[in-house]
């Protein structure tokens, strides 16, 4: 079992550099990964209304033999329940179907800025993280104009941005707006799944110099850059293998290397306008 190394968020909670995603994991696969994704040592488990899938990571869970406290579970909020009340009620729906006392980690999915409602469903995340049903509270897909309304609205900065990161899509001035601020980035897409990432020659190159497999270069690459990565495998080897990344370290023109594949989005999912309910 790998010990998966954190960092300390905002809000005082110790986060994981590396987590589980499960995005297109469903029913009985969906326990059974999630469950070896424990064992393999995860720690930070990614799931979400719109994935289907609360109940089978919260049954995961809590069959895993791990203390609670040692988890951080997250789930998002979909666009469907943007608002002060809906969001309320969304929250407590996403704690019923994990069948958990708490969610550790809740996220806006989708800013959705043409319904305009992310800024209530933010104040109403406030209000739920006051009344203990969530320790910490963030966004995915949000700009840095969209979090800067947040912050000067609130007082309250959040805790991560969920968003698209890979060596094809880089997002420099987002990360530096994260870290000027304190937010916590965390790469979803972090292999650029469905692409033709893992076979550039860079990233073989990368990955012989140091011995290790191109998807384990790329997720130590989202490391160096300060961003935990959540990759996704029904595969207790392969999930194994991912979290292997911290037994080496990959050189500054490395680095600049695996970021020269800057190319842009993966689907053009564009937060300014692209919308998800």
């Amino acid at each position: 079992m790998t010990a998966i190394p954190t960092v300390t968020l905002n809000d005082g909670v110790l986060f994981p550099q590396l987590g589980f995603g499960t995005w297109d994991l469903r029913g009985p696969e969906c326990v059974t990964a999630t469950r070896s994704a424990i064992a393999a040592g995860y720690r930070l488990l990614d799931s979400a209304v719109n994935y289907e899938n609360e109940a089978q990571v919260g049954e995961a869970v809590r069959g895993s033999g791990v203390d609670r406290a040692d988890l951080l579970v997250t789930t998002k909020l979909p666009g469907r329940d943007h608002g002060f009340d809906h969001t309320l009620a969304s929250a407590r729906g996403s704690l019923e179907r994990l069948g958990l006392d708490y969610i550790d980690l809740y996220l806006i999915h989708w800013p959705n800025p043409s319904v305009d409602k992310y800024l209530d469903s933010w104040q109403a995340m406030i209000r739920l993280r006051e009344e203990g049903l969530v320790r910490s509270i963030g966004v995915s897909n949000f700009t840095s104009t969209m979090l800067t309304r947040l912050i000067d609205a609130t007082g309250v900065t959040p805790a991560v941005n969920q968003v698209e990161l890979h060596p094809y899509f880089t997002q420099p001035e987002l990360r530096a707006f994260h870290l000027e601020h304190g937010i916590r980035t965390e790469s979803w897409s972090p292999l650029a799944r469905r692409s033709e990432l893992l076979t550039e020659q860079v990233v073989i190159d990368v990955a012989a110099a140091h011995g290790v497999s191109p998807t384990q270069a790329v997720l130590r690459w989202h490391i160096q850059l300060d961003s935990t990565p959540i990759p996704k495998s029904a595969h207790a080897g392969r999930q194994r293998e991912n979290a292997d990344v911290f037994g080496f370290a990959l050189t500054a023109d490395e680095m600049s290397a695996l970021a020269g594949l800057q190319r842009g989005r993966l689907k053009g999912d564009d937060p300014d306008f692209h919308e998800e309910m």
